[in-house]
């Protein structure tokens, strides 16, 4: 069930009308088996691959909990090498075979498995991982109850494609729950709303864009058709994530869930560290608490901070997906953040310092940084190594012939309208206003959003939200 079809709209209404109906203790098995039901519309098989992973952390998180500190050790080893070989096989096994195969060269059509990849399987192992990790360390009292902890594993909001919700945010407020209140059901509107333009009018649009410049390379040769069709692509993997995220913390807190924000404005940041401060959040927290600083951080002098930074980026490129494009992608992000590092501690003992951190080159700043995220977004997006150095070499090609510019007219409003909205969110928080504005602007506010839903959704097809695939 995706978020922009009918479908799940029915789906959650009745799941709305049901939970409401009963009391809370009664209304988390309603959302319990709501979750599986949404899950199994995928694919009936894998319902039983999350059952069995839940079982296998709840019942190592109460080991954990009451053993002496050797035996903890070892059961975090279990959850730890049990989690990462169920993502490991169905995600990386085939590529690791051909990888392989192809380093040797060796046949890999007797090794290489037809094997489906579980959707959301990355998102769900990270949050069960998440809590055996902190019962371990302390940072989290056990949770008693089976429902309880299969719920937080299983919850739909966020299934699919995150947020990552970690168990210290999620179980505070489902054993303390209250019904939403009047303003939190106006923000839960408003953000499943603007998700939903996000998705169907802005992602889509740009989808279509992105799709055709990467399917027909050939076809559009120059820099121009380059840089627009991969600025399409930087536009689309943030109107569809961003797009999902908000519907997803919408319905979730029409349920009473309040969920952390994924995404700030990333593609205002001045500078790379910033973005990643700013970019699908909630991985970047995970990636920071569960891998970097465990590795050391940057506790341990320059160099193992740089080895640090360098093994938590490649490795989050690699949680994307299964493809040395990715693994470019997250070394290539790694570079960054450790020039990034770099050049901030060499200007900040020199007296160009009080001049670069002037508010006035704000702007030049935010454009650089924006040009080394579509560099990146190249790797992200390409079908592979040879497509991604062909869309490089026409990024930097001689060739600039405006004709060849993937934008019209009508895209280049859209960007501006983005830009506006994006600008005036950064600094005035008009969503929270909004909330909280009379009756009368509210309704002229939904009129309008569905107005634009409406008259400028992308029709004929379904695009699948970017992250599903995750």
């Amino acid at each position: 069930m995706l978020f922009n079809t009918l479908e799940f709209w029915l789906f959650f209404g009745i799941v709305l009308v049901l939970f409401y109906s009963v009391p809370f203790h009664v209304g988390k098995v309603v959302l319990l088996l709501a979750s599986y039901y949404f899950y199994m519309r995928w694919d009936p098989r894998f319902a039983l691959l999350i059952l069995a992973s839940t079982v296998l952390d709840y019942i190592l998180g109460i080991a954990i909990s009451t053993g002496s500190p050797a035996k903890k050790r070892g059961l975090l080893v279990v959850s730890i090498v049990a989690n990462l070989t169920i993502l490991g096989f169905f995600k990386y096994y085939n590529f690791f075979v051909s990888s392989f195969a192809a380093l040797f060269g060796l046949s890999e059509q007797s090794a290489v498995l037809q094997i489906v990849l579980p959707v959301g399987i990355s998102f769900y192992t990270f949050k069960s991982m998440s809590y055996t990790i902190d019962v371990y360390h302390g940072w989290l009292k056990l949770v008693y109850g089976f429902l309880n902890y299969a719920l937080f594993v299983v919850f739909f909001p966020e299934l699919v494609a995150g947020p990552i919700v970690r168990a210290d945010v999620f179980f505070p407020q489902l054993f303390h729950w209250k019904k939403p209140t009047a303003f939190a059901q106006q923000a839960a509107i408003y953000l499943i709303i603007f998700g939903l333009i996000k998705k169907m009018v802005f992602a889509d649009r740009f989808a279509l864009l992105a799709d055709e410049y990467f399917g027909h390379l050939v076809l559009h040769p120059g820099a121009v058709a380059a840089w627009t069709g991969v600025g399409a692509f930087a536009l689309q993997i943030f109107f569809d994530f961003s797009g999902y995220t908000d519907i997803a913390r919408g319905c979730a807190l029409l349920l009473g869930f309040k969920f952390p924000l994924n995404f700030a404005r990333p593609y205002l940041a001045i500078n790379i560290t910033e973005f990643w401060k700013r970019w699908h959040m909630s991985l970047s927290q995970w990636l920071r608490d569960y891998l970097y600083i465990p590795l050391g951080g940057n506790r341990h002098g320059s160099l193992l901070t740089y080895r640090n930074l360098m093994l938590t980026m490649l490795l989050g490129g690699l949680w994307h997906g299964a493809s040395w494009t990715f693994v470019l992608w997250g070394g290539y992000q790694g570079v960054l953040l450790l020039g990034h590092r770099l050049f901030t501690q060499t200007i900040g003992q020199s007296r160009a310092a009080p001049l670069l951190g002037s508010r006035l080159l704000a702007p030049a700043k935010i454009a650089v940084t924006m040009f080394f995220v579509l560099i990146g977004w190249v790797f992200f997006r390409a079908v592979n190594l040879h497509d991604s150095t062909f869309v490089l070499e026409q990024m930097f090609s001689p060739e600039w012939r405006m004709a060849d510019c993937c934008f019209t007219t009508a895209i280049w409003i859209m960007i501006g309208i983005a830009t506006a909205i994006a600008i005036c969110e950064e600094f005035f928080h008009v969503t929270e206003r909004l909330c909280s504005a009379p009756a009368w602007l509210t309704i002229l506010c939904y009129a309008a959003c569905f107005f634009c839903l409406e008259l400028f959704s992308v029709t004929g097809t379904t695009i699948p939200f970017i992250y599903y695939q995750f």
